[in-house]
C-alpha cells in the first residue's frame, strides 16, 4: 500500500522560510515523478513544483527563484524549500507521486502553510 507522509507546514511571517517534506513508502518502481501542489478555497489545486527520478525540475512561474524542489531517492523523500514567502503562498500543500510506467497517482493528506504577519 502506497503512503505519503507530509510534514513541515506551519505559520510564518512574510519573507520567511519553510521546508516541506514528503516521505513515500510502498513503492517498488525506480521510475516516478514527485510533485508539490497547493490549493486554497478560492482556487483549484495547482502544481507548484515537480522533480523526476532523473532530477529534472519544473516550477510554477509564481514560485521560480523562491522555491526549490529536491529529492532523496534512498529515502524516497521529496522536499520543498520555500524562501521569501508571501501571503499569496498561503494554501494547503499536497505531495503527489506518479509511478511509472502505469502512471498510478497517489496523494498525501496535505499540510497547511500560512504566511501572515
Amino acid at each position: 500500500q502506497v503512503q505519503l507522509a507530509e510534514s513541515g507546514g506551519g505559520l510564518v511571517q512574510p519573507g520567511g522560510s519553510l521546508r516541506l517534506s514528503c516521505a513515500a513508502s510502498g513503492i517498488f518502481s525506480s521510475s516516478y515523478v514527485m510533485a508539490w501542489y497547493r490549493q486554497t478555497p478560492e482556487k483549484q489545486r495547482a502544481r507548484v513544483a515537480q522533480i523526476t527520478s532523473g532530477g529534472e525540475t519544473i516550477y510554477a512561474d509564481s514560485v521560480k527563484g523562491r522555491f526549490t524542489v529536491s529529492r532523496d531517492n534512498a529515502k524516497m523523500t521529496v522536499y520543498l524549500q520555500m524562501n521569501n514567502l508571501k501571503p499569496e503562498d498561503t494554501a494547503v500543500y499536497y505531495c503527489n507521486i506518479i509511478v511509472r510506467p502505469e502512471d498510478y497517482s497517489y496523494w498525501g493528506q496535505g499540510t497547511q502553510v500560512t504566511v501572515s504577519s
